[in-house]
């Protein structure tokens, strides 16, 4: 990480399906951290469009995150059988629901675009690309950072040729990372799983999942990782494209939840009626799901009704302030400071 010349060890999580905007992730560039765009949901070419925006909003470095596609598609009896218990609720908002459909997100065309116009970074998430794609990117002069939730996929990553690994604790906001969504494994804590993985591997982490102060910053550079990734506090920064009643919930004290309910795969948000009422019966088919609810979240986002939207959050959302990006980042770099020598105070001069 040496190489990116941060200087604050701040890394603005992508936020892909909305809140991330180029001006964000040069925002968080400028200020001394690194900022990401987010290629999940976009067309090659509006990657591309959002990829130049940032470059021309920033000389320095910012990464592009990628989804990994899944192993194929969910069954589709599951997913019908899903869609028939949602059909109460396209007549309610008079919405009809989306066509379910597997697909992989344009995952080669991306890869073709990034390995043609490296960012500094390009990160994975939903799983571990192969190590000839990872050699590609590095190739040209990519870093390539894979975004890990157990120690196993954190060794997976290195023996695939990762530069670094960006650590997922469950507290973390939106979906979850897991390399393979639909196998049961436990659920780690992000400071439990920065001294699982540092115990195993040597390569550079980055801690993500309920970061929302200096505070958290200071915990995770103590328990070994190299910078924190804070996505749920940008989502309420000038520059994010976060919704208006998506900031409401962000600002308010109600608790979150783990759900497949809105995409069919595993994420956290604020928890809702939809969230509730769905969750026990909603099937692991990503991204057929999210296919599928996509209309009655964008009437949701549309009406106001925010008991239809997936409003992902991390569990310390309500920390969050209204205010710009550069001045989040020097905030957290502030206070992370003052923590950590109130810590060193705390463990005395050594005898």
């Amino acid at each position: 990480m040496k190489n990116l010349q941060l200087s604050a060890p701040i890394v603005q999580a992508p936020l892909a399906g909305g809140p991330s905007t180029p001006e964000l992730a040069a925002a968080v560039s400028n200020a001394g951290g690194l900022g990401f765009v987010a290629a999940g949901y976009l067309t090659p070419e509006a990657l591309s469009a959002a990829i130049q925006r940032t470059r021309a909003l920033t000389s320095r470095a910012f990464g592009v995150n990628v989804f990994v596609p899944g192993a194929g598609p969910a069954s589709p009896a599951v997913v019908q059988d899903y869609a028939a218990r949602l059909g109460p609720e396209s007549q309610r908002a008079g919405v009809a629901l989306g066509a379910p459909r597997f697909d992989d997100d344009h995952y080669q065309a991306k890869l073709d675009l990034l390995a043609a116009e490296p960012p500094a970074v390009v990160s994975f998430t939903f799983g571990c690309p192969d190590p000839g794609v990872i050699a590609r990117l590095q190739g040209v002069g990519a870093a390539v950072w894979v975004t890990i939730t157990t120690p196993q996929e954190a060794q997976a990553a290195v023996t695939a040729g990762a530069d670094a690994l960006v650590v997922q604790g469950v507290e973390a906001g939106g979906h979850r990372a897991s390399f393979d969504d639909r196998a049961e494994h436990e659920q780690f804590g992000l400071l439990a799983l920065l001294q699982l993985v540092r115990s195993r591997v040597a390569a550079p982490l980055i801690g993500a999942g309920g970061i929302a102060t200096g505070h958290g910053v200071a915990a995770v550079l103590a328990a070994g990782a190299e910078a924190a990734a804070i996505g749920t506090a940008f989502m309420r920064c000038y520059e994010a494209a976060t919704s208006p009643i998506h900031r409401a919930a962000l600002s308010s004290p109600a608790p979150t939840g783990v759900t497949r309910a809105f995409t069919g795969r595993l994420a956290r948000g604020v928890v809702n009626r939809f969230m509730t009422e769905h969750n026990a019966e909603a099937p692991s088919a990503y991204p057929e799901t999210h296919y599928l609810t996509a209309p009655l979240r964008a009437h949701g986002r549309q009406t106001g009704d925010q008991d239809l939207i997936n409003l992902w959050a991390g569990q310390a959302h309500a920390l969050g302030q209204e205010m710009a990006a550069a001045d989040l980042v020097a905030q957290l770099v502030d206070e992370a400071r003052r923590a950590l020598e109130t810590a060193r105070q705390r463990l005395g001069e050594p005898g």
